[in-house]
């Protein structure tokens, strides 16, 4: 498939998961895309493996002035940003009587400030091009509660979803819809560090879809969320969890 040909998208927190999965997934359809991953150097080397028209832009997403270098790259290279995929995300299971002030906030940053300061950094030139897709990877934590994560994660990944909604209601006038897009118990690096797998295989059966979802079912999801089929649809949360959170 190539439906994003021409089209240029940056994935914050890249380097595995559902993030690199997206990344991939959208360069195989045609995209040039900007890889986003903390560390210089394993960014650069997740763009050389992802291969030809892969930006790396490197940087801690909380970190002041990196979403505006982030878009400066791009523009720089590609001339255009069409995609933004706001990934990275803190997820911890600090429980809430250790959850420290400095934490919580470290958590609001990387989940939210940074997906919006992002998007206001983006947000100029998908102006200019009348046109625009933002998706912001929230969880079925932001729609009730997570399961591993701790408080601070379930709050962040809640205000994502309203920043969608706010930011879907002034943007459409400009050719641009946001989408989130909601991820249940995905079988990745991270979901396999913060639970044994008696834990995870007891959760799955529970499922109407009694198994784990995969990063490439979720970067699929991603990918509707940011073609021309989805013109018309903005605001939404698109909800990927086998049938844990039916509403």
């Amino acid at each position: 498939m190539t439906d994003f040909t021409g089209r240029v998208a940056i994935v914050t927190g890249a380097a595995r998961g559902l993030g690199r999965a997206a990344a991939e997934r959208l360069r195989e359809r045609g995209a040039s895309v900007a890889v986003n991953v903390r560390d210089r150097e394993r960014a650069e080397s997740l763009a050389r493996e992802i291969g030809e028209n892969v930006l790396a832009v490197p940087g801690d997403i909380a970190a002041d002035g990196v979403p505006e270098e982030i878009v400066r790259q791009t523009l720089e290279r590609f001339g255009r940003i069409d995609i933004l995929v706001n990934n990275a995300a803190l997820a911890r299971s600090t429980r809430f009587p250790d959850l420290s002030a400095d934490e919580w906030r470290y958590a609001l940053e990387v989940n939210l400030t940074a997906p919006f300061l992002l998007t206001k950094a983006a947000l100029p030139a998908m102006k200019a091009q009348h046109y625009g897709r933002i998706i912001n990877i929230s969880s079925t934590a932001g729609r009730t509660v997570s399961t591993l994560g701790g408080a601070h994660y379930t709050a962040s990944k809640a205000g994502l979803l309203g920043l969608t909604r706010a930011a879907a209601k002034e943007l459409g006038q400009f050719g641009i819809t946001v989408n989130a897009v909601c991820p249940g118990m995905i079988d990745t690096e991270l979901t396999r560090e913060n639970a044994t797998p008696e834990l995870l295989a007891r959760l799955a059966a529970s499922y109407p879809v009694p198994r784990l979802g995969t990063a490439l079912e979720v970067a699929d999801l991603i990918c509707f969320a940011a073609s021309e089929e989805a013109g018309y649809i903005t605001g939404a949360s698109f909800d990927i969890n086998g049938g844990d959170l039916m509403m």
